[in-house]
């Protein structure tokens, strides 16, 4: 068994705290999983405004909740929606954007009989852009440090 060096230890455990800031914590990893998404309703229709907006904003919050997502930043507009939320390594990021889209779909077609002359309530496409706050620098001083077990 090789023994690493002081120096070698502090670097790493500096660079984990370092890395840290921010991150979650589950019980067999660290993580920081940002996305940014952004869709839009079928033919880009501005309909996302009074009522149904506040209750899209409500209903995607339920949702994020459920995943045991923190929304960060929520923004709808009349023809689109900006989501920047912060996910869970166990949630492929397609799965869930998906369901968000598939419940809020579903409920607001519901409520509100005016969104059933659309033959869908979202386009099937999404932008999809990740985020974090890891130097690049940091990573691959930590990849550098010699590995010993």
């Amino acid at each position: 068994m090789r023994v690493r060096s002081t120096k070698s230890a502090d670097f790493i455990y500096s660079a984990l705290i370092y890395m840290t800031r921010g991150y979650q914590e589950e019980l067999t990893c660290v993580h920081l999983m940002n996305y940014h998404f952004v869709w839009c309703p079928k033919y880009r229709r501005k309909i996302l405004t009074g009522k149904l907006k506040q209750r899209l904003e409500s209903l995607i919050h339920k949702k994020a909740k459920e995943f045991d997502c923190q929304i960060l930043e929520l923004k709808v507009m009349p023809d689109h929606i900006h989501l920047f939320i912060q996910g869970k390594p166990t949630i492929a990021q397609n799965r869930l954007i998906g369901e968000i889209k598939g419940y809020t779909s579903r409920i607001l077609r519901t409520e509100f009989p005016e969104l059933l002359k659309m033959p869908t309530l979202w386009t099937r496409s999404y932008f999809v852009s990740t985020a974090g706050n890891v130097s690049s620098l940091v990573i691959k001083k930590y990849l550098e440090e010699p590995k010993g077990r």
